[in-house]
């Protein structure tokens, strides 16, 4: 899964992004120093895997991972061409989620592109932004879907009805996730690639100003909630070893980094859980979404399994800790045999059972 990472010019992406995935990018000061997305891949901290490879005692540990898309900033008026405009625009319709970063840090060093800190201005800047670009994607749609129409396409019937109430939402300023859509309309507008539908994060780019004891801050008169990270911070803890970081965090009285609350961010908002499987060979973290049924989850590992299924021996992550591994769990009865219906729960420890092809 990827997540994009989107802002104004000068609000501290580049930075967040080296912070996140230890991988130096240009963060000059100066608008449009990113113009080609930089893409890291970046491990899924997870304890729970190192408790069962240390049970296990597998040669080599795979954790789950997750790329995050450093994109060019945007700026008022992108969606008319300004700034590199629809170019930045087309890269983030590929990602599945968006991180805003949203400037509330002062530095005389740094210039604003709007001239002041003001962070709900910039939110609505970016917002408006999104909405214009998605407005000129449905009328784009629009217009092909009304000939269709003409022709008798009765599926082009019911598309149009959902344009239509797309049109009037987005005329009116307002995100295209303001509209409840069933399943079979989300279907019917996923090729659309609606912006102001993806998954959105706010991360509130803070300094050394305010201390924060929560990881979150209610923006003022409004509902929408601030991660709160501290990218230069962050991006001075990127240079540690892990032994300085956990150091340096316990000296500052923080329990996560930066890249930890993102990552729990991230998996919140794209519905995905964790399952594991484990063997002498390797331990691994496998990364789905909720709701996902055994075959599937088993097509992760590779595409011959969900076709060759027979079974599923699930160990819950707490009774194979308890149980210190498969053999004991199994000789508890808390391994259990599951079918092609059995939904998959976070931290299921899986054994598939499949027919050899």
């Amino acid at each position: 899964m990827q997540v994009g990472i989107i802002g104004l010019p000068n609000v501290g992406k580049s930075t967040l992004f080296k912070a996140l995935t230890k991988k130096q990018v240009d963060a000059s000061n100066y608008p449009f120093c990113t113009i080609d997305p930089n893409v890291g891949v970046v491990e899924v901290p997870d304890l729970r895997l190192e408790k069962i490879f240390q049970i296990t005692k597998s040669e080599r540990k795979i954790p789950t991972v997750i790329e995050f898309v450093d994109i060019a900033g945007l700026v008022k008026n992108a969606h008319q061409g300004e700034g590199l405009g629809n170019q930045f625009l087309s890269h983030i319709r590929e990602v599945d989620a968006l991180v805003e970063v949203v400037r509330d840090f002062e530095d005389k060093n740094v210039v604003h592109v709007e001239g002041e800190v003001n962070p709900q201005r910039d939110q609505d800047i970016i917002m408006l932004e999104l909405i214009m670009a998605d407005l000129g994607t449905v009328e784009k749609r629009l217009e092909k879907t009304k000939k269709q129409v003409k022709a008798q396409d009765k599926q082009a019937i019911k598309v149009l009805k959902i344009l239509e109430s797309l049109k009037d939402v987005l005329s009116k300023g307002k995100p295209a996730a303001e509209i409840e859509f069933n399943e079979e309309e989300k279907l019917l507008i996923k090729d659309l690639n609606l912006l102001t539908l993806k998954p959105l994060i706010y991360v509130l780019n803070i300094d050394n100003r305010r201390q924060t004891t929560d990881d979150k801050k209610q923006t003022t008169g409004d509902e929408e909630q601030y991660l709160e990270i501290n990218a230069k911070l962050e991006s001075e803890l990127a240079d540690l070893s892990p032994q300085e970081t956990e150091e340096y965090l316990i000296e500052l009285g923080i329990q996560r980094t930066g890249l930890d609350k993102l990552i729990l961010e991230s998996y919140k908002v794209l519905n995905l859980i964790t399952f594991f499987t484990s063997g002498l060979k390797e331990t691994r973290a496998w990364t789905i979404k909720k709701e996902t049924k055994a075959p599937a989850a088993a097509g992760k590992i590779h595409t011959d399994f969900e076709k060759g299924f027979i079974k599923a021996e699930v160990i819950g992550f707490q009774d194979f800790i308890s149980s210190e591994g498969e053999l004991k769990a199994k000789e508890k009865g808390l391994m259990r045999i599951e079918g092609k219906d059995y939904i998959v729960k976070d931290g299921d420890v899986i054994y598939f059972k499949v027919n050899p092809t």
